[in-house]
């Protein structure tokens, strides 16, 4: 199930980015006093009272403005506000209700969306209380007075949020049908492959990057099987952005990722494996999705008897923190290796849902333990007492030590490929949680 997306909107300089890090628990977002610092937004995972969510940090809104970084910025917030479950309208009251909070005020009304009105900088809720009432005026609910920069009134502005998230529903976890996020940077193909894989023109696709502005769902029968395909809008890198959209589109790119069970991850044959690529691969490694690489126009690429293994390695390099990823090479135009997709996906589904019995999983743990000892450290030797699987999708397992601290990067990732060397688990990631115990507790 998808997490809920809660949106921080409002005017520059309210204090969005200072919400946004407090909510986050981390100085994520970059706090500076000069309106339009954040551009771009950012989007951390925040939990409370048990309920998770994405919260997504955007830049200013001014509803009139003509600059192009602010007109940007607005565009930005409204894909936000579209995207949101949640809204949380910040407001400043040092600088009092201004006509720009009116006009952001009916722009969230006409969102229809679930908006919690927020007075921020309110440094002393006794004293500011009669300046608060003011922004009643703006007839979007009742003021919740915070200040972000105190950490005062976060708790209450959170649980205000628990009560407007959407009720949790089983029907999106009764559709068994894989979800398949097709994600990667604009012009890569991904309109393009999907089409190919319907059998028509249903997505637009043009050579313009940026074509594909919203996740657009497409269901593909393959094999007597249904596949629910997601086409995201491509991420592009942000010293390449000064007058369009694309590096806002980011957010649209997690929802679609929080909501698959695989990912693909399309990457240009032509121009190769680059640091965007990572940064897109990362979001879908953080979130335990499964993930094959696609290496699209493979047609369009001059080959040798070596270019397979050259552009593997390549590959291999820049997306180092994900090696269990399967590459597959591809033609969105001719069709190359397209059916080898569905071939893939189904073994990740497969993967991601296996389940070790705890008694197979410690004979691997001792024969690994007796292979490699684990790591010392002043005299401390690290003990794996034993290990079981406690969740799927993707795999986690929980280890029981001695003491973690002694655990080690490096073992940890041993462990892994033990485990994958038995088991499999390709195409996913794997999760191993560590846990302490004592030996007269075993």
């Amino acid at each position: 199930m998808s997490k809920p997306v809660v949106a921080i909107v409002g005017r520059p300089n309210v204090g969005k980015s200072t919400l946004f890090n407090a909510l986050a628990g981390s100085r994520i977002a970059i706090i500076q006093d000069t309106p339009g610092v954040t551009r771009d937004r950012i989007y951390a995972d925040v939990e409370w009272l048990d309920r998770k969510f994405t919260l997504i940090d955007t830049g200013g809104i001014e509803p009139d403005s003509n600059d192009v970084i602010l007109s940007q910025m607005r565009e930005q917030a409204q894909i936000a506000i579209d995207t949101a479950d949640v809204i949380l309208f910040l407001t400043d009251l040092k600088q009092g209700l201004v006509d720009s909070d009116a006009k952001v005020a009916d722009m969230l009304r006409r969102s229809h969306k679930s908006v919690i009105l927020v007075v921020n900088k309110v440094d002393n809720f006794i004293k500011d209380e009669p300046s608060v009432y003011e922004f009643y005026n703006l007839g979007i609910g009742d003021p919740v007075p915070i200040s972000a920069a105190n950490r005062t009134g976060i708790g209450d502005l959170l649980d205000e949020v628990m009560k407007r998230l959407p009720e949790h529903s089983g029907k999106e976890e009764e559709d068994t049908r894989p979800k398949v996020a097709i994600v990667g940077k604009p012009n890569v193909g991904k309109s393009s492959l999907i089409n190919r894989l319907l059998g028509e023109q249903r997505l637009i696709v043009s050579d313009i990057a940026g074509t594909t502005r919203d996740a657009v769902d497409a269901v593909v029968k393959y094999d007597g099987r249904e596949y629910i395909f997601i086409d995201t809008a491509g991420l592009r890198r942000k010293n390449k952005i000064r007058e369009d959209l694309e590096h806002y589109m980011i957010v649209r790119a997690v929802a679609a990722i929080e909501r698959s069970d695989v990912v693909v991850v399309v990457i240009d044959a032509v121009e190769g494996v680059t640091e965007q690529d990572a940064k897109i691969a990362g979001i879908a490694h953080e979130r335990g999705k499964g993930i094959i690489i696609a290496v699209n126009k493979w047609d369009a690429v001059e080959k040798d008897n070596h270019t397979v293994k050259e552009f593997t390695d390549k590959i291999r390099l820049t997306l180092s923190f994900m090696p269990y990823a399967d590459i597959l090479f591809i033609s969105a135009k001719t069709g190359q290796r397209l059916t080898k997709l569905y071939e893939m996906i189904d073994m990740i589904m497969e993967s991601m849902t296996r389940r070790v019995a705890t008694g197979v999983l410690n004979e691997i743990l001792t024969e690994a333990v007796a292979l490699q000892q684990p790591p010392m450290d002043k005299g401390k030797r690290l003990k794996c007492y034993y290990m079981t699987q406690v969740a799927v999708a993707p795999p986690t397992f929980v280890l029981f030590v001695n003491d973690k601290d002694l655990m080690h990067f490096s073992y940890e990732r041993y462990l892994e490929n033990q485990i994958r060397n038995t088991f499999g688990f390709r195409g996913t990631a794997i999760r191993i949680l560590v846990r302490e115990r004592k030996e007269k507790d075993m």
